[in-house]
C-alpha cells in the first residue's frame, strides 16, 4: 500500500484513467463487432455503413492511447478487404 500521498493520488490517478479506456476499447470493440455481424450477414450494404462506423472509433483509440496506430491500420484493413470482397445482393 502507497504511504505518501503523492503515491496515493497516482493510485486514484491510474483507477479513473483506467476506467476511461475501459470504456473507450470496450466502444470500439462494439463499432467492430457490428462489422462482423453485418459481414457474417451476408449485408454489403450494411457492412460498409458499419465500416464507415467504425473506422474514425478505431482512429479515436490511437489518439487516446489505447490502441498502437499499426494495429488500428491493420483492423481497418482486414475489415475492408472482408467488406470489399463481398457480393452485393441482388
Amino acid at each position: 500500500m502507497a504511504h505518501h500521498s503523492s503515491a496515493k493520488k497516482r493510485i486514484r490517478q491510474t483507477e479513473a484513467r483506467t476506467e476511461v479506456n475501459r470504456a473507450r476499447v470496450s466502444r470500439i470493440r462494439s463499432f467492430v463487432k457490428k462489422v462482423e455481424l453485418a459481414i457474417s450477414s451476408g449485408n454489403a450494404d450494411a457492412a460498409k455503413a458499419a465500416l464507415g462506423d467504425a473506422e474514425p472509433q478505431l482512429m479515436k483509440g490511437v489518439q487516446a492511447g489505447v490502441l498502437h496506430k499499426n494495429t488500428a491500420s491493420r483492423k481497418v484493413a482486414r475489415l475492408a478487404a472482408r467488406v470489399r470482397d463481398m457480393k452485393p445482393l441482388a
